[in-house]
């Protein structure tokens, strides 16, 4: 009995198997009633009893090592069979590494999302735009330094199509092609004759936003950046309003945050003031409503606009703009 119970102990060391249906072949012929090992058993009151202790712990080693072994032999086949199922054999045999969202991507998108809490749709329009949706319709005298070559990129051909400087020109759209109340969020590239530096280029990206109702006041609109500010830095930042101008809004500001480096205390980012300016903003100009074929009488609203870039540098402390636009993996692996 113990010479069977060592040879078979053997054979179900070496037992292999290339499916599972094999697995379940095996199971059937070593563990089930009719098995081997159950013969065993079945054969074990034969065994004189001085062996019986000695066999029947044999027996029962036997039966969980055949237990164990064809367990293992199915984990493995139901491991590999899963993990061949997962192959994408059209893959490239090198892994490829996974990008991460450009973080001019990252702060726009957040930028959305904020206002898109208190109401704010998005709304796009043509970057290769027309004199009057730019200038024109935005209450731009003709004199004014912007229509100049040297502030803008005009079709050469044809000077009344340009590049459009901001995403204003989108508020126009929306102005002329929908009813009050306008509640929306314009964000896009914009471009400007500039030279490349550090602090400027030729190209950057907007954020503008409008709200056109009945009664809006300038209180609205300080709330509305208030509560974009905490979001956008933190609840501890604070905002100031100074007075502006822009030709499109009536009265005009400008809006400073609490310098984010040094708590307001003043440092060399914010020149030692303790306030960074982030956007501009102010009420709609009347003869802008008017233009549009909004009754200012009737209407009222404010409007916004800031640089994508502006507000990343402060969030991230990117001190070249030039490092948005020049794809530098270095640079863009850091906000994965």
């Amino acid at each position: 009995m113990k010479e069977k119970i060592s040879k078979l102990g053997l054979i179900i060391e070496n037992l292999t198997a290339k499916t599972l249906d094999d697995v379940e072949v095996l199971r059937i012929k070593y563990l089930s009633k009719k098995g081997e090992i159950s013969a065993l058993f079945d054969n074990f009151r034969n065994v004189p009893n001085e062996q019986k202790r000695e066999i029947g712990q044999l027996l029962n080693v036997l039966r969980d090592r055949a237990l164990n072994k064809i367990n293992d032999l199915r984990e493995n086949l139901s491991a590999n069979a899963q993990n061949t199922e997962k192959q994408d054999f059209t893959r490239s045999a090198e892994s490829l590494e996974l990008g991460a969202r450009h973080p001019l991507s990252l702060v726009r998108n957040e930028i959305i999302d904020i206002f898109s809490r208190i109401g704010f749709s998005v709304a796009s329009g043509p970057e290769i735009e027309d004199d009057w949706h730019v200038f024109g319709a935005l209450n731009f005298p003709p004199e004014h330094p912007a229509r100049d070559m040297q502030d803008t990129f005009f079709i050469e051909k044809n000077p009344d199509i340009l590049l459009r400087t901001h995403t204003s020109s989108v508020q126009t759209r929306v102005m002329t092609s929908q009813k009050p109340p306008i509640r929306v969020l314009c964000p896009g590239r914009v471009y400007r004759n500039e030279a490349i530096s550090y602090r400027a280029h030729c190209f950057f990206h907007q954020v503008e936003g409008l709200y056109i109702d009945k009664n809006v006041s300038f209180a609205d609109l300080k709330q509305a950046l208030l509560y974009f500010a905490k979001e956008m830095f933190g609840e501890d930042t604070q905002i100031r309003l100074r007075p502006s101008y822009f030709p499109f809004t009536e009265p005009s500001a400008e809006m400073d945050i609490s310098c984010k480096i040094c708590g307001g205390k003043g440092c060399p980012f914010c020149k030692h003031t303790g306030w960074v300016e982030i956007l501009g903003c102010g009420m709609v100009d009347s003869n802008v409503l008017d233009e549009c074929g909004i009754d200012s009488k009737i209407y009222s609203g404010y409007a916004f606009g800031m640089g994508v870039e502006r507000i990343a540098n402060l969030k991230f402390q990117v001190k070249d703009l030039r490092l948005f636009s020049e794809n530098d993996m270095r640079f863009l692996r850091q906000f994965k």
